[in-house]
């Protein structure tokens, strides 16, 4: 089966193929935008105490991430949304690697400021079986240091892909996270991190659970 990396890339090549140049100007200018603002290098990093959180499942049932860490490590997987496709190929090979990661004895945990019925969409159609929160507003993270502002003109050109980020995510604030993934070991430090400005740029699997078994 192909790395994460090289599914991102194809489907990143053949986007590129489709999408208008203009078009594609304008993503990149925002992706370039999110680079040079250095969000990424202050965000949350390895060595820091993560931040406690409780945030709703699918189900509005309130998820405590102190009540996680008391089982063992936690994956947190923070995702744009279910309409983002390079979301939804990292949340298919986090489903295909959940045995592996279990047994490195973590759980997983997924996040995104969408609102809990569009979770639950997502989490339903992808057929996920670890638990899936929503970030309502983006607080859990803003505190994680992950959140940034759609410029104006990506907001017009996520319009023209059928993008509806206010039904989405239930406001009209037009933040989105920078999708990263930490892996936290019981005491809530943070042990290992990848985050990218560059949405196309995930985490893989394999490098997820090896963190994990390093513990």
């Amino acid at each position: 089966m192909p790395s994460l990396a090289q599914q991102l890339s194809e489907q990143n090549a053949g986007a590129r193929e489709r999408i208008p140049a203009d078009t594609l100007a304008v993503m990149d200018a925002a992706t370039e935008e999110v680079a040079a603002s250095g969000l990424v290098d202050s965000a949350l990093g390895v060595g820091a105490r993560a931040p406690e959180f409780t945030l709703p499942d699918v189900g509005g049932t309130k998820v405590a991430l102190a009540d996680l860490l008391a089982a063992g490590p936690v994956v947190l997987a923070f995702y744009r949304g279910g309409w983002c496709p390079y979301c939804n190929l990292e949340l298919r090979a986090l489903q295909a690697a959940l045995p592996e990661i279990e047994a490195a004895g973590g759980s997983l945990v997924a996040i995104s400021p969408e609102l809990p019925d569009n979770s639950l969409s997502t989490k339903e159609r992808l057929e996920l079986a670890f638990t899936v929160l929503s970030d309502v507003g983006n607080e859990v993270s803003e505190q994680y240091g992950l959140v940034f502002t759609i410029p104006e003109a990506l907001r017009a050109v996520y319009d023209g892909f059928g993008i509806d980020l206010p039904a989405s995510n239930g406001d009209d604030s037009f933040r989105l996270p920078v999708p990263a993934t930490y892996v936290l070991a019981p005491d809530g430090t943070v042990a290992w991190r990848f985050a990218h400005p560059d949405y196309t740029k995930r985490a893989e699997p394999a490098d997820v659970i090896a963190a994990l078994r390093a513990l």
